[in-house]
């Protein structure tokens, strides 16, 4: 079979089908060879490894992954999509397709049947209109994961990598720092896709921690305090807790705890290192 990741290719594939990207699904198709082994070669994909890839679209990277890996598992969301896969992957035994919504998948099922319960890596070039709500289930939802190696609109790579008082810093920094090392590898441009997109791209690996780096007392209230500290970003850490009705904070009570750490009452959220949430969190709920 044609390698995909040569633009002709991946032209030719698309009018044997008659297929056009569809806008609701952000489909984008990376059509750079050098991107591809960048991707693969970042996810450290091994003869041992079993991995789920999200939005393979018509399996340019599905390729390259069948090639490296012993079992590959490709969930696409758009049906149209499945007899173009059936086609291009046909050369590959390892390579299993599901038609299915990600979010609505049971991946640990996936890791228990195709890999015996062992940590999957995840390997995606994801719609920038849903990156955020699945990387947050992959990570939240428990599932046995070593690593996620990710294609995001660059700023949102940016975002999660960022540290305290910087602009990208937010409550997508430090939930993914919760749970994993980001790290990103590589740029890429528009034109590495067809069709062409607006902004640039970044791939991201995120290395999940056996232990989240910090000691949280209770995690769901910990990410309340959070994204209560980054609502409001002009105002003061003390009024964004005391703002959040969910969180059932006085303003008093927030900005005693908070001098109790040693800071002022008129510390902003941003400043404030995963460690210092830990803490802060861990001393309002005492």
């Amino acid at each position: 079979m044609a390698t995909l990741g040569i633009p002709q290719n991946t032209i030719a594939v698309l009018q044997k089908y008659g297929f056009h990207a569809q806008k609701k699904f952000g489909q984008n198709f990376l059509i750079d060879t050098s991107v591809l082994e960048r991707i693969v070669r970042a996810a450290e994909i091994t003869e041992e490894d079993c991995v789920l890839e999200i939005g393979p679209g018509i399996g340019t990277m599905t390729q390259y992954l069948a090639e490296q890996a012993r079992e590959v598992v490709a969930v696409e969301i758009d049906k149209a999509l499945i007899p173009i896969l059936n086609d291009t992957l046909s050369a590959y035994e390892n390579v299993t397709i599901i038609n299915e919504d990600i979010l609505k998948l049971d991946i640990g099922r996936i890791a228990e049947e195709k890999n015996e319960g062992r940590p999957i890596k995840v390997v995606a070039n994801l719609p920038y209109y849903i990156t955020t709500p699945i990387i947050m289930q992959l990570l939240e939802s428990g599932i046995p994961l070593k690593s996620i190696t990710i294609m995001v609109q660059k700023e949102v790579a940016d975002r999660m990598q960022s540290g305290p008082g910087t602009k990208d810093y937010g409550a997508l920094s430090l939930a993914v720092q919760y749970y994993a090392k980001p790290e990103i590898v590589a740029y890429v441009p528009p034109n590495c896709f067809l069709p062409r997109p607006t902004v640039g791209s970044s791939v991201i690996r995120l290395t999940r921690y056996t232990e989240p780096p910090v000691y949280a007392e209770d995690e769901e209230f910990l990410f309340q305090v959070i994204r209560a500290s980054f609502n409001q970003r002009r105002k003061t850490l003390a009024n964004g807790l005391s703002n959040a009705r969910e969180l059932g904070i006085s303003r008093e009570k927030a900005a005693e705890v908070i001098a109790q750490m040693g800071l002022s009452s008129t510390v902003r959220g941003e400043s404030f290192s995963l460690e210092q949430f830990a803490e802060l969190a861990n001393r309002l709920k005492a």
